[in-house]
């Protein structure tokens, strides 16, 4: 038995959603508590202190965390 629905059977809406839509980059710079997010870490003052060296040392370390 097939799990595939003919083409015609779907509704007009159903599509695929474009790549864009699907990732975002923030339009301003990473924050602190963005790299802190990303590392899966709380944000408390010391991980935002390590965010901040950490960000300051290497510009692209939330690009590294991200699959």
């Amino acid at each position: 038995m097939s799990t595939t629905t003919p083409d015609e059977s779907r509704s007009s809406d159903d599509h695929c959603t474009p790549d864009a839509l699907l990732h975002s980059a923030p339009s301003q710079g990473v924050t602190p508590e963005d790299l802190a997010m990303a590392a899966g870490r709380d944000v408390t003052p010391k991980n935002l202190d390590w965010a901040r060296r950490k960000l300051e040392t290497d510009p692209k370390a939330v690009e590294k965390l991200m699959p």
